[in-house]
């Protein structure tokens, strides 16, 4: 059954997300894909995430293809104005790539172009009408196409912080549900019972709700996340488990099965992010019972 359908019956989904390499060797990338095979619904492709030059998602997305796996590709306006932003949708389309994720595009001050000029011709919500204008058969100009595109699309909810984010957060994708979205795609929470507060906040929305998780590399990772972000809610106990672990590596993957557990039980979809460490993505699928 295919990601959208999934998503129509009400079944649960399960995502991994992969990242295209810097540069043209896609041989891990498609060994990865080989080994998700039957065990995943669809695969996320960032594009140029953290402001880091690398393949793009769309030729990521076709490789995903080619390979018999659904992909899910990130869409946003930060580097491409409406126009380029129309050419690849409608690209996007022959590819055999059907699903989108609108994103907010993040700041470049921290990547690998931080000289990069920033475009931002079109918002969220800006896309949202995009997409919805193209599938109904015109460009936003409103010249007619030949050949209307489909497309299954979500948006990704911001970090949250606290209830007053949350509620904000949560009025804020009932704009974007309103303009298109037909499911929402949160950000990691390590606190169980904050995350299902979150969940249920979203599902008063009436889309599905997809969780994420991601895999904890080593303890100095863990401390920077408790401490650089914490809408993670990334707790000293976690960080004192993988220190305290005979074999750390181990210790990160089950604590990654462990909330996808939990999750499932309570949201429709659960994305898994090894963040450059895709090998331990089948080991994350185990300890999760998936």
């Amino acid at each position: 059954m295919s990601f959208k359908a999934k998503l129509a019956s009400g079944e649960r989904v399960v995502l991994a997300e992969m990242d295209t390499p810097k540069g043209v060797d896609i041989s891990n990338m498609i060994s990865h894909t080989r080994f998700l095979k039957s065990r995943v619904d669809a695969v996320v492709i960032p594009d140029l995430d953290n402001g880091v030059m690398h393949l793009n998602a769309l030729a990521g997305g076709a490789i995903l293809c080619r390979e018999g796996m659904e992909p899910v590709i990130h869409v946003y306006g930060r580097d491409k104005n409406r126009m380029a932003l129309q050419g690849d949708l409608l690209a996007a389309h022959i590819l055999g790539i059907h699903n989108l994720l609108v994103v907010q595009g993040e700041e470049m001050v921290n990547g690998d172009h931080p000289d990069a000029k920033i475009v931002d011709d079109v918002d969220e919500l800006g896309i949202l009408n995009m997409i919805q204008t193209l599938m109904a058969g015109t460009d936003l100009a409103g010249f007619d196409l030949h050949g209307k595109p489909e497309f299954t699309t979500g948006v990704a909810a911001p970090p949250i912080v606290d209830e007053n984010q949350l509620k904000q957060a949560v009025t804020d994708a009932g704009k974007k549900v309103a303009a298109g979205a037909g499911y929402v795609m949160l950000q990691p929470v390590f606190d169980l019972d904050f995350y299902k507060q979150v969940i249920n906040a979203f599902s008063s929305l009436n889309v599905p709700v997809i969780a994420s998780v991601f895999l904890l590399k080593n303890v100095g990772m863990a401390r920077y996340i408790s401490i650089n972000d914490p809408a993670s809610r990334l707790s000293e106990q976690v960080i004192r488990r993988i220190r305290q672990a005979k074999d750390r590596d181990t210790e990160c993957v089950a604590i990654a099965g462990e909330m996808i557990r939990s999750l499932k039980e309570i949201s429709q979809g659960i994305k898994i992010s090894a963040l450059g460490w895709e090998d331990r993505l089948p080991a994350i699928l185990d300890s999760a019972g998936l």
